[in-house]
């Protein structure tokens, strides 16, 4: 179980914490390969929580020797000043799993003292192992101030496909995100040394914000990667080919991560991409066809 320490009052980016009023929870995983009959099959080995972070049961919705569907619950569904989540997976070797959650979640404007939210996420997976990252979106209302940051340690030969999809303010409601500050930090490792580093830091004052050198405006962005495919330049050939045509998006590869890139203005069509994306990939990374968590259609 993940023991939190306490934040500081503030971080290099100036967010506040206070470790006082922080409504805490954490979330710890473990998948291993067992026995089943004269085969094996992926089973979840270790779960501990605290406070309200938690996962109901595993599903095998593609047979019990089959992928490990499971879903994270939080049940405030977001997260407001002094909230600190911690989520920790760790994917044993041989074993696969879908990790994903069953709505959007949401970051809620600051308090009047500005005290920042934060989630970390850390995710392991040894050898021959896999795993999907597949969260349903996240939604940061204007005035939210936090961090989130994501760590994927991958062990030789194991595999792993995800995303992060994020849209900032409530445009439908017309309610930009005009103030606020978030950042977000992703580390991609490999035997413990970086393939993909990468900090963002979103402020809605800066210059990088509006200029076509930066956000240019955009309000939603999507980050689709993948690592473990043995034909990267066919699937990017095939992506390329396949998804719907338009300069909101774009696929490249750099040490041996796949990475696709959404910036624009519709939530719907970023996940649409992300999620034809995945269902493409998915065949070639594990040899199974894309199996669709039945929560995404609820």
């Amino acid at each position: 179980m993940t023991v939190f320490q306490p934040l500081p009052a503030a971080n290099d980016s100036g967010h506040r914490f206070d470790a006082g009023r922080r409504w805490a929870a954490s979330i710890s995983l473990g998948f291993d390969v067992r026995p089943d009959g004269d085969k094996t099959a992926t089973r979840m080995t270790h779960v501990r929580h605290q406070g309200p972070l938690r996962v109901q049961r595993p599903l095998y919705p593609e047979g019990r020797n089959g992928c490990c569907h499971v879903y994270l619950l939080h049940p405030p569904g977001g997260l407001v000043s002094g909230d600190a989540l911690s989520i920790q997976a760790r994917v044993g070797e041989g074993a696969h799993t879908l990790l994903t959650t069953p709505a959007a979640a949401k970051l809620y404007k600051a308090d009047s003292h500005g005290v920042a939210w934060a989630q970390h996420t850390h995710l392991t997976v040894e050898k021959g192992g896999t795993l999907e990252y597949l969260p349903q979106e996240t939604l940061a209302f204007d005035g939210s101030r936090g961090e989130q940051s994501t760590t994927i340690e991958l062990a030789t030969g194991a595999q792993c496909i995800g995303w992060e999809i994020l849209a900032l303010g409530r445009p439908a409601s017309k309610l930009p995100f005009v103030s606020g500050h978030l950042e977000q930090k992703f580390r991609l490792l490999m035997d413990g040394r970086p393939l993909w580093l990468e900090r963002q830091p979103m402020d809605p004052n800066h210059p990088r914000f509006k200029g076509h050198w930066g956000q240019g405006g955009a309000t939603v962005q999507a980050t689709l990667w993948v690592v473990g495919l043995d034909d990267e330049a066919d699937a990017i050939e095939e992506l390329r080919e396949t998804l719907p045509a338009n300069h909101r998006w774009a696929v490249t590869r750099r040490r041996g991560v796949v990475l696709l890139r959404y910036l624009g203005q519709e939530r719907n069509e970023a996940w649409a991409i992300c999620q034809q994306a995945w269902e493409l990939l998915r065949p070639r990374l594990t040899g199974q066809p894309a199996s669709v968590p039945r929560i995404w259609l609820t």
